[in-house]
């Protein structure tokens, strides 16, 4: 009886010590130095993105956050190892859409959508029609027009196969009762250096385009709710008459062991960055929208974006 009080006793004594210690992590956290990993190669929006919030939560926090790069399959094999990293907070994912909800659905990559635990979606690069500065299409209802009177002759470029740009063309297609021709580049480089080369009519591209070949280029169209600020003669698509607003979505995401507390500290980590005035300005001045879904709101818009995502990429048999 002497032994069995004993052995009840140190039980709940590691109890509350594990309690306590994981009470006392979350009230310190951040103490040390963030680990986060960009699943891609470095240069990308991911990675720029991520030097930003590198410096505002040094400034912010007193610690770094030490950027390292896990890249292959389109971010797959980063995202197939997110749940064996150590759940302490202390170790942080970016994330991208429609990859982490198109990739599963395609073929197995090792992990599935709903392995993904995302704390926060902070920003999406806007899908837009951009056009060089010469081209015969001036306006949406020009290049609408022309592709009614001749179907599949307007070529676009766009940064691969089942990507955001991809899906933009399709929902487009089917909303404006047009037929157009998509033609899949290694990303966004190269889907830009085919519409300058005038290998293309058109690039289904981001508003980054729009900021980076302000010279060159000339955006028809962003897909935004409203517009944006660095463009703000460029319509949205809702305003001419189209319901679509999409892009290429970024977020923080942790391992599925990261304990809850910890989880809602990272996620306010986040968006206390992306609440900055300056922050948003930069990201602004990039081309890119700043968005904020937090841990609370993940479930509910990675659930209506997959809705959306898995619906076009069935109709054009991207996935079955």
């Amino acid at each position: 009886m002497k032994n069995t009080l004993l052995v009840v006793t140190a039980m709940v004594l590691v109890s509350i010590v594990s309690v306590g210690g994981s009470l006392v992590l979350a009230d310190d956290f951040p103490s040390q130095n963030i680990n986060y990993v960009i699943p891609f190669g470095p240069g990308g929006e991911s990675d720029i993105t991520a030097r930003h919030q590198q410096a505002f939560f040094k400034k912010m926090y007193g610690h770094d956050m030490i950027i390292s790069y896990k890249p292959g399959g389109g971010g797959a094999v980063g995202w197939a190892q997110l749940n064996k990293m150590k759940g302490d907070g202390y170790n942080i994912m970016g994330i991208n859409l429609p990859h982490i909800i198109l990739q599963p659905a395609e073929k197995d990559v090792g992990f599935t959508t709903e392995d993904i635990t995302g704390v926060y979606m902070f920003h999406y690069t806007p899908d837009a029609i951009v056009v060089a500065k010469d081209s015969e299409f001036k306006t949406l209802e020009d290049l609408v027009a022309y592709a009614k009177e001749n179907p599949a002759k307007v070529t676009f470029s766009g940064s691969g196969k089942g990507t955001s740009n991809h899906l933009a063309q399709l929902r487009f297609d089917k909303m404006a009762g047009i037929k157009t021709t998509y033609v899949a580049f290694k990303g966004t480089g190269a889907a830009v250096a085919a519409l300058l080369g005038n290998q293309v009519a058109a690039e289904w591209g981001y508003t980054s385009v729009g900021a980076s070949q302000a010279e060159s280029v000339r955006m028809l169209a962003v897909a935004m709710d409203k517009r944006h600020p660095k463009f703000p003669d460029v319509p949205t698509f809702k305003e001419l008459g189209y319901d679509l607003v999409s892009g290429a979505f970024r977020g923080i995401a942790v391992p599925k062991s990261t304990p809850e507390e910890i989880r809602v500290k990272v996620s306010d980590i986040i968006g206390k960055i992306n609440a900055d005035p300056e922050f948003r300005a930069l990201l602004e001045n990039d081309g890119m929208a700043l968005l904020d879904v937090d841990y609370k709101g993940y479930p509910a818009f990675i659930a209506e974006q997959s809705k959306v995502m898995l619906e076009a990429a069935r109709e054009a048999n991207i996935i079955k």
